[in-house]
């Protein structure tokens, strides 16, 4: 921890191979530090990398090796992309334990489309584009305004 400046250091208690922030933490578990940086909040794992190892590259994220939010411990940090930081988290994992659509349509190879925000199933979407349509190609009726005279 040497590397660390003080002010950083005072709020880093090691727990087994963790190093824990324990100043303020985010409801979603990760720490933030508001004097890393002048102008905002950050990430304490983001500032314990930078400090150890340089900026991080462009486009890049930290992930934590050992999946815990609240660890600094320079050695559980690696810079990896988006893509990346997503497959290796939980979701994915429990994504692929569900089998079927939430209309009970099976994901196959055949029947699965990926998204950026997970996947559907072809019959689904066919239906949610059908829908999308019909809403975009169906006139809409204009109101009249009532003229109060004549109530």
């Amino acid at each position: 921890m040497k590397d660390f400046p003080e002010r950083f250091k005072v709020q880093v208690v090691k727990e087994g191979k963790c190093w824990l922030w324990k100043g303020y933490t985010r409801p979603d578990g990760y720490g933030v530090t508001p004097w890393a940086c002048k102008r905002k909040i950050e990430y304490v794992h983001r500032v314990a990398y930078t400090l150890t190892y340089g900026p991080i590259p462009k486009g890049f994220v930290i992930d934590h090796l050992c999946r815990n939010r609240r660890c600094v411990n320079p050695d559980h940090l690696e810079a990896v992309t988006i893509k990346e930081n997503t497959a290796r988290g939980l979701l994915p994992k429990i994504h692929a334990a569900i089998t079927h659509c939430k209309r009970g349509h099976e994901f196959t190879d055949e029947n699965t489309v990926l998204m950026k925000n997970g996947r559907t199933c072809r019959v689904c979407k066919k239906m949610h584009n059908r829908r999308a349509s019909m809403k975009r190609n169906t006139p809409r009726l204009a109101l009249n305004k009532v003229d109060a005279t004549t109530l």
